[in-house]
């Protein structure tokens, strides 16, 4: 039997996740995160741990909209290409076991620029500003992990409407969390 421990980025977020699950809020950015995750994965039995990564986030194509499980997380303010060239891996790529096939771009930058979107959305479907760090540190402990977002805006101006909009996402997460726990 799996322990399943919730990790969002900001309580909001995690507002209807059913009570007596375990939840880790993180704060906004990756590094954050993996610190927030490392913090709670480090000195426990992890054998039977899968974390679920849940939160809003902001789709960078248009009519997407719901809920969405990613099977790639990208690190998308890396300069992937710079340090591959000097010889080393930045890992800016990593895949999640049993994911939708979307691409979730992931990454410091709150996105409302159209530019700024719109190079992304050559990349990715997805953005938000904490999967990379959460996966990269379950990827480190070894503990699985499911990344659930779910779409609160277009990646654009109206992002900065996000405070109005997250306990809609947060009513659909907590529902998925209930039956995904059960």
């Amino acid at each position: 039997m799996s322990e399943y421990l919730v990790v969002c980025a900001v309580a909001g977020e995690a507002r209807y996740v059913p009570a007596g699950v375990p939840l880790v809020v993180t704060g906004v950015g990756k590094t954050a995160a993996a610190v927030a995750v490392s913090r709670a994965l480090a000195g426990r039995d992890t054998s039977d741990v899968v974390v679920l990564n849940v939160g809003t986030t902001g789709a960078l194509r248009d009519g997407l909209s719901g809920l969405f499980l990613p099977s790639t997380v990208i690190n998308h303010d890396v300069n992937a290409e710079a340090v591959r060239a000097i010889g080393l891996d930045p890992q800016d790529e990593l895949h999640i076991e049993g994911g939708d096939g979307t691409v979730l771009a992931s990454g410091d930058v709150f996105v409302t620029d159209p530019v700024v979107r719109q190079r992304l959305a050559e990349r990715a479907h997805l953005v938000d500003m904490e999967a990379y760090g959460v996966v990269y540190a379950c990827r480190e402990y070894g503990v699985p992990v499911r990344v659930v977002k779910h779409v609160s805006d277009s990646a654009d101006e109206a992002a900065l409407d996000w405070p109005a909009l997250v306990d809609a996402s947060a009513k659909v997460l907590g529902e998925w969390v209930s039956d995904y726990v059960r």
